[in-house]
């Protein structure tokens, strides 16, 4: 079985840097400047494997800051950034359920 770390890089279309904060879970992407931020629009956007590849590495070795580093595809329109399926849209928006609780209520 592969490692994911030696998994070949599959990109057909604009993508983006995401994981998840350590700290509250929140959904970051990384920015060219190898920073995390929780803004989409921020985020690096790469194109090809290689590209890829120099953000990623470094974002996985990142373990202190975010978690579950992975290659997302985007949607490039009217100079925004959106997510490029549904997984990426349902982890930008959170639950699709309310919760029976609340916090900080």
């Amino acid at each position: 079985m592969t490692s994911p770390l030696q998994q070949k890089i599959k990109i057909t279309g604009p993508s983006v840097i995401t994981a998840n904060r350590l700290g509250d879970g929140a959904v970051v992407y990384r920015t060219p400047q190898h920073e995390w931020t929780t803004e989409i629009g921020s985020a690096a956007i790469v194109s090809n494997a290689a590209a890829a590849t120099e953000l990623l590495t470094p974002a996985r070795a990142d373990g202190n800051n975010a978690v579950d580093v992975y290659v997302a595809p985007v949607k490039l329109e009217n100079d925004s950034v959106l997510p490029g399926n549904l997984r990426e849209q349902i982890r930008m928006r959170g639950p699709t359920i309310d919760l029976p609780y609340s916090f900080g209520a």
